[in-house]
């Protein structure tokens, strides 16, 4: 027994193009874990994360009212990136075991959803999700096609063009934001989402110990990036001695070149993964109404699939859920 799912899509949204939902699961895990209170099964098993979770992907069908969903998330082990520098991430903190213990009982939501699952080792699930948002366009077979990210993370911005767009969680888990390549450039004062990748060259990500060059803040790289429109052309002015730039600040990037061309690759999402990706076996048909009920009875979450899929009446036709 299977239920279409119907809502009312929002104005953003191109009628006119077919939609596809990139989840970026640990980032939508995390915020869930951290923004809910502790929410228990009768067994004692903590689902905040789970519940947390299913809420941002109910949202998300009902906004979007995708004809495609996906999920992405990391494995665990180091990946390419740490091949290329040791101390990649080595400043974050583990999350809590009590937090990984939920994404299995995620992941089995979302097989009862039909939802496909991508992972894979040696790379993060931003690089997932870079190359299955630009493998659409670069195989030109697809129909048009309208890719919605939902995240929590700000690096996968620099996915942002035309055809992609960031749903990102700002507060809680309901609260989101679309970020679409206007949004981007308000946002960090003017650059592109592409110029996104020199400017973390530049400035760096102190959550992921990725240095940059130190002693350029914000506002510094902001304005490099602006004037000289990409770090290729930074060193190019730097090596002509093109005016513009202060002393200090040229010595600083002449000194941490290497670091900052290491920064940028350590930042730069990788849309090229060798990846089994077919977008016909990533359809969003609906759910299985038992198998689904099971699950989410299981973690005493009986009513919300109820409560949140409730149908609305709307004009669509049904073939376009292919």
């Amino acid at each position: 027994m299977f239920i279409l799912l119907y809502s009312v899509r929002i104005e953003y949204m191109d009628k006119d193009k077919k939609t596809l939902v990139i989840i970026d699961g640990n980032a939508i895990v995390h915020r869930a874990y951290h923004a809910l209170p502790p929410l228990r099964t009768k067994k004692g098993e903590l689902v905040n994360a789970v519940y947390g979770f299913l809420l941002a992907l109910f949202k998300a069908i009902k906004d979007f009212e995708p004809d495609y969903i996906v999920a992405t998330f990391d494995l665990p082990g180091k990946t390419f990136r740490h091949q290329k520098y040791k101390l990649y991430k080595a400043n974050r903190v583990k999350a809590p075991d009590e937090l990984y213990a939920q994404i299995p009982k995620i992941k089995e939501v979302l097989n009862g959803f039909g939802i496909k699952i991508f992972e894979k080792k040696g790379f993060e699930a931003d690089d997932l999700i870079g190359t299955i948002a630009k493998t659409i366009p670069k195989k030109q077979i697809y129909p048009p096609m309208e890719v919605i990210i939902l995240t929590g993370d700000m690096d996968v911005l620099q996915l942002v063009d035309k055809n992609i767009k960031v749903s990102a969680l700002r507060k809680g888990i309901k609260d989101t934001v679309i970020y679409d390549e206007e949004a981007v450039k308000e946002k960090y004062d003017g650059l592109t989402p592409e110029q996104l990748i020199d400017y973390k060259g530049l400035r760096g990500d102190p959550s992921d110990n990725i240095p940059g060059v130190i002693g350029i803040g914000e506002k510094t790289a902001i304005a490099l990036i602006k004037e000289f429109g990409s770090m290729d052309n930074i060193y190019e002015g730097i090596s002509k001695n093109t005016r513009g730039i202060k002393e200090k600040i040229k010595e600083k990037l002449v000194n941490q070149k290497d670091q900052a061309l290491v920064s940028r690759m350590l930042g730069k999402i990788n849309d090229e993964v060798p990846l089994d990706f077919n977008l016909g076996k990533c359809a969003w048909k609906g759910y299985n109404k038992d198998k689904v009920n099971k699950i989410l009875e299981d973690y005493g979450f009986k009513s919300l699939v109820k409560r949140l899929f409730e149908p609305v009446k709307v004009e669509r036709k049904t073939q376009n859920l292919l």
